[in-house]
């Protein structure tokens, strides 16, 4: 079975077996959070992107582009020369390097805010940037069809994950919550086992290399 937002909607108000005004009104919250906990959970390779850029001298903060989730990889070149950066926490950049004046060939990036990244130390001169990054995509609660990847792929992740919302708003009984988690879990496991699969496939197909960060 494939979700439309229609659908999904529908079967929520099904399941917690309730059509009142202030619970149907608040189901797009329930699925947008869904939607964001299993993207967040499952990197999964169709939501992955390219971007280049560049990052000036002497500043030391990187706009992330608008539809960023989590990190891939980010890389610098220059001189005909890429670097991958090491992903760190920003507490670990300030304390490395407490001085922002610090300037050089960057070697570490952080998540500062939702929308930037830290660079350390400060890049000494402009260099091009390639971010590879997971991205956000549309929700099924604001496509202009109503369907969405996920509600098309992972429809019982995406259920189970609503519900789960759903019921904690309902302040539903602990064994409910409980099972809705649990199903959730379940699916949550199908999806990441067919996406490593795939993944799997692309490196062998493209020989593409993975960077492991700490």
């Amino acid at each position: 079975m494939a979700w439309t937002y229609t659908t999904l909607t529908q079967a929520i108000k099904d399941y917690a077996n309730t059509s009142e005004t202030t619970f149907s009104n608040n189901i797009s919250n329930f699925i947008q959070s869904a939607e964001d906990r299993i993207l967040r959970t499952c990197q999964l390779p169709v939501f992955r992107k390219n971007v280049e850029g560049t990052m000036s001298g002497g500043t030391q903060y990187l706009t992330a582009p608008s539809d960023y989730l989590t990190p891939f990889s980010l890389s610098v070149t220059s001189g005909g020369k890429q670097d991958f950066l090491l992903l760190k926490e920003v507490a670990f950049i300030r304390e490395a390097y407490p001085n922002a004046t610090t300037q050089g060939a960057p070697k570490y990036y952080a998540l500062f805010d939702n929308d930037t990244f830290i660079l350390a130390p400060t890049p000494d001169q402009s260099y091009v940037t390639e971010l590879h990054y997971f991205y956000r995509p549309t929700s099924i609660t604001t496509t202009s069809d109503g369907e969405s990847w996920l509600g098309t792929n992972a429809p019982e992740c995406l259920l189970y994950g609503s519900m789960v919302q759903a019921n904690l708003f309902l302040k539903g009984e602990a064994d409910m919550q409980q099972l809705y988690e649990n199903q959730y879990q379940e699916a949550l496991a199908r999806l990441r086992n067919e996406s490593a699969g795939k993944n799997m496939q692309d490196s062998y197909r493209y020989g593409q290399p993975r960077q492991i960060v700490e």
